[in-house]
């Protein structure tokens, strides 16, 4: 298969009849999960900080756009709330949004970045995670099923220069999905992680990324370009009852880069 070919599969309907919120969904690998998540049958609710992309996305799917700023806590709160007089119930979370493309951040040594970016960037995707768990958990927890799938980073794993405060803020997740799975597996919550490698998530790539983004194609047992169809499967997989027996897990989805 070359780099230019991909396989598509999905499992006929097994998200029949169940939501699923997907935030930072109207852009690169979130509106790629989103898209997954529809074909196997959910309900999707595209909660976006883009509101005009959240509606795109959303008229394509047949979905709900809300838009959405994760590190707001009325703003999450409301997502949560249309959701539910939508549709009437909340089964899965993918914790997709964080500041790193559509949002850009800054590539600079640790002792450049600006204090302020570093809050920002932690209030995103740290923050956020925590605030839009404790948005749909409450309803999770009334139903007796939810899965939560928060999205990390390979960087967490193996670290990666200049950009610290994005790999500290990944980093996080992981322990932030472990700690939280031991809270609510008594609700029949399952709590899991995804870390995604180098992957050409950026709409309209220009050349110069494209190529910036196959270089980390020679460190990967897999030897090609990682692209956000390659991260729905694992997704889906989290968010079928395929998964009913795992939680507080992170799996790497980044082609072998990151061996552990």
């Amino acid at each position: 298969m070359d780099e230019g070919s991909h396989y598509t599969f999905s499992v006929s309907k097994r998200l029949e009849g169940r939501v699923a919120i997907v935030t930072g969904g109207g852009h690169g690998i979130g509106k790629a999960y989103a898209r997954r998540l529809a074909e196997d049958g959910a309900a999707v609710v595209i909660a976006e900080l883009d509101g005009s992309a959240a509606e795109r996305v959303a008229a394509e799917i047949g979905g709900l756009a809300v838009a959405t700023d994760v590190a707001d806590k009325p703003s999450v709160d409301n997502m949560a709330r249309r959701a539910l007089e939508r549709f009437g119930r909340i089964d899965v979370l993918v914790n997709n949004a964080a500041i790193f493309a559509t949002v850009p951040m800054s590539r600079a040594p640790f002792d450049e970045i600006d204090p302020a970016e570093w809050d920002r960037m932690m209030a995103v995707n740290l923050r956020g995670t925590w605030l839009a768990c404790r948005a749909v958990i409450p309803q999770m927890r009334n139903q007796r099923y939810g899965k939560i799938i928060n999205i990390s980073s390979s960087t967490a794993i193996k670290g990666s220069a200049s950009r610290i405060h994005y790999v500290t803020s990944k980093a996080g997740i992981i322990g932030f999905t472990k700690t939280l799975a031991m809270e609510v597996g008594k609700d029949n919550i399952c709590v899991n992680c995804i870390a995604p490698g180098s992957t050409l998530s950026e709409e309209n790539a220009d050349d110069a990324l494209i190529k910036y983004r196959q270089a980390a194609a020679g460190t990967r047992a897999l030897q090609r370009m990682e692209r956000p169809e390659d991260l729905v499967g694992a997704v889906a997989f989290f968010a079928s009852s395929d998964s009913d027996f795992i939680t507080g897990q992170t799996l790497v989805v980044d082609g072998g880069a990151c061996l552990h």
